[in-house]
């Protein structure tokens, strides 16, 4: 007999977490079975229970349930049950019966016993497992790379290796699209694979193992594109009522090759940047993780360098809810975070300006104004958190407030300062935030780029890995989240037509006889209704320049446009339990989702302070708030340009004025369509298992 090779696959601590093992596959095949009479019925509890059929008349059956019980149903209610040799089967297509139970049952099966990853036919399926499971370790890498997908169990890494072999082989761009709905666990699939394409292409590079970017900063660039994570997390994630760590915005890593599938650098895209968060949380939720990193003492001199000596909860904008998440420690994050920017190779000024600006947003927040009685004016009462504020982001405090207070507007020829009200001010400064906030984590992924650009190789082929959030139907549904259910019913068309559409010409080539079916089709009319000409968004857009308009004369245009004559379009239903009120719904892939069109019309518009904005451009001491208005032309300098001649030679594009939030969203989701179109797509499916958040 030969001896058991210590290194097979079989005695890999992860093993047991991948395959079905003799014992259970001996188990399985020893389950008695008629497949006359076991079937599956429906159950409230379970989903669907085994029951036994007892007797047929006509088109009824009676049947005894798992748990004993009786039932009479009609026969097409029944499911039929699958032979017990497809117990826990590893690709659901090889299933004889695929009805809904069976389906159900199988990925419950695996999951029990602790299987996350299933294949169901070409794309692969993941159920949260809530724990760290030993199925990602450089071993278990090893045993998958190069090898083909039938050689091995369903895993994260055959789909990545997969796609890594059709890069190289038939020389074209691939795509991973990770998606589930918020905590399935898509943002932990898109770090493993992103591990993994870096080791696979630094493994072919084996002589390339010198420093990127040199310096005593800096790592290996396979370390550098996994290490973008923390620092990406640490300002674009926060917790949810769903999830602890969940991304507030999208992005799609592209991993370059060469032509002989060596690594050659990376780089990011980022889509919908959740602002709002900045200034608003919701109970339950957190903001930016930064926030609390910064205030968790893991650097004991940062807090009163930055001037936020107060307690967390002084500070408004980011202690409306929750303060800390459980398991989570932010002082050893912190850690994390500034290891990661170490190995990113950025300078300490750069890292100390992005601790400033996020301080500089917490004492935003609690500058305090008043209103002047019998008087349309708000002032400053008292300037303590505005000094604050200024000495972080390298600008004069009282410039700050008066730019706030009285900005300079145009009065037909002449230039004025206008008085605020109140709560014209506390719109300002909210939307100030919201501008820095998004203007510097644009920052961040330029510079991150900056690091994962390997100049000297060359990039011939990429891998592209998508990490966008899920459809969202909370009971409160804005902007934000029409936008996020706008984008992924776009990418479930992308997937229908992909699945079916590329199937059937399969089908095509193999000569079988066969009826063309569009499935991408199903969802046209809603994307139709959200982005044709009068559609959701372009009314949007229309009403922001209409004046005197208001959320809902948009909401009045809706329904004479739509209501009654669009089948996605509907009146929304009374609120339920915690459910918001609502003003329209829409008929989604996902479901029917109810939307409060408070805002709208301001968060399209997006306003800023234009006076304020020439103070921060003006500041000194801050340089990265220099960096980042750096392409802001405000009305006043917009004014002067074309004084001095057309544009005074340096063009800085549209005044931003002319831009709504829809037409850059929009322009971003385009751009993203086309590039997965010319890529070959491989798809990942992330499952929530349960509420509860539990194994």
């Amino acid at each position: 007999m030969a001896h058991p090779n210590p290194d097979a696959f079989e005695n890999d601590p992860g093993y047991p977490f991948l395959a079905i093992s003799r014992e259970m596959k001996a188990a399985a095949t020893s389950r008695p079975f008629d497949s006359k009479k076991n079937c599956w019925i429906a159950d409230p509890e379970e989903g669907f229970v085994a029951a036994e059929i007892k007797e047929t008349k006509g088109d009824m059956v009676t049947v005894i349930t798992a748990r004993g019980n009786e039932v009479t149903l009609k026969k097409e209610e029944a499911q039929e049950m699958n032979p017990p040799k497809f117990d826990k089967t590893e690709d659901m297509a090889n299933l004889t019966f695929l009805n809904e139970a069976s389906v159900l049952t199988n990925l419950k099966e695996r999951y029990a016993a602790m299987m996350i990853y299933t294949y169901s036919g070409l794309f692969c399926v993941v159920i949260n497992p809530y724990k760290r499971l030993p199925i990602y370790t450089e071993s278990v890498i090893k045993h998958f790379m190069g090898k083909r997908r039938n050689e091995m169990p369903p895993h994260l890494f055959a789909t990545s290796d997969e796609a890594y072999r059709n890069m190289v082989q038939d020389r074209e761009n691939q795509s991973m699209l990770i998606t589930g709905e918020s905590g399935a666990g898509k943002t932990e699939n898109t770090k493993k694979v992103i591990s993994y394409f870096a080791i696979v292409g630094a493994t072919q590079n084996a002589a390339g193992k010198e420093k990127a970017g040199g310096g005593a900063k800096g790592g290996t660039l396979e370390e550098q594109i996994v290490q973008t994570n923390p620092v990406l997390e640490a300002f674009g994630n926060a917790k949810t009522v769903r999830n602890n760590n969940s991304s507030r915005f999208g992005k799609f890593i592209r991993v370059h090759f060469s032509g002989s599938g060596k690594l050659a650098g990376g780089d990011i895209e980022h889509y919908l940047l959740e602002k709002s968060r900045v200034v608003r949380q919701a109970q339950g939720e957190r903001s930016y993780h930064i926030f609390y990193q910064i205030m968790s003492g893991f650097d004991p001199k940062l807090r009163e360098k930055l001037q936020l000596t107060n307690d967390l909860k002084y500070y408004h904008f980011v202690s409306q809810a929750e303060l800390t998440i459980e398991g989570v420690n932010d002082k050893e994050e912190m850690g994390l975070t500034q290891e990661a920017f170490d190995i990113m190779g950025f300078e300490d000024w750069e890292t100390e300006c992005l601790y400033k600006n996020a301080a500089g947003m917490m004492h935003m927040g609690e500058m305090k104004f008043k209103q002047r009685p019998r008087e349309e004016q708000a002032e400053a009462d008292g300037d303590e958190d505005a000094k604050n504020a200024g000495i972080c982001f390298g600008v004069d405090a009282e410039a700050f407030l008066k730019a706030l207070t009285k900005p300079r507007v145009r009065v037909g020829t002449e230039w004025v300062n206008k008085g605020q009200n109140l709560e014209q001010v506390s719109w300002a400064v909210s939307g100030l935030a919201k501008a820095i906030y998004a203007r510097m984590f644009h920052w961040l992924i330029r510079r991150c780029n900056k690091t994962l650009d390997a100049k000297a190789m060359e990039r011939k082929y990429f891998i592209g890995v998508l990490d966008i959030a899920g459809f969202e139907i909370f009971d409160f549904n804005s902007f934000e989240q029409l936008w996020i259910n706008f984008v992924n019913e776009k990418l479930q068309q992308f997937f229908n037509h992909h699945m079916f559409v590329l199937e059937q010409e399969e089908y095509k080539r193999e000569g079988i006889q066969w009826t063309f079916i569009d499935f991408g089709l199903d969802l046209q009319s809603c994307i139709e209704l959200i982005e044709k000409p009068l559609g959701i968004i372009s009314m949007l857009d229309e009403e922001c320049i209409v004046p005197k308009a208001t959320d809902m004369t948009y909401v009045q245009k809706l329904n004479d446009q739509h209501l009654g004559k669009h089948p996605n379009f509907q009146k929304p239903r009374p609120p339920k339990g915690k459910q918001a009120e609502a003003h329209f719904a829409i008929a989604h892939y996902a479901g029917i989702v109810r939307y409060n069109a408070t805002n709208f019309l301001e968060k399209n518009k997006d306003p800023l302070n234009d006076t304020a904005v020439a103070v921060l451009k003006n500041g000194s001491g801050n340089q990265l708030m220099l960096d980042i208005w750096e392409d802001y032309q405000t009305q006043e300098e917009a004014a002067l340009a074309a004084k001095d001649g057309g544009g005074g030679g340096k063009k800085k594009g549209k005044s931003s004025s002319f831009m709504t939030v829809s037409m850059i969203y929009r322009e971003s989701l385009n751009n993203l369509m086309h590039m997965l179109h010319q890529t070959h797509p491989h798809f990942i499916r992330c499952i929530i298992p349960n509420e509860k958040k539990q194994s």
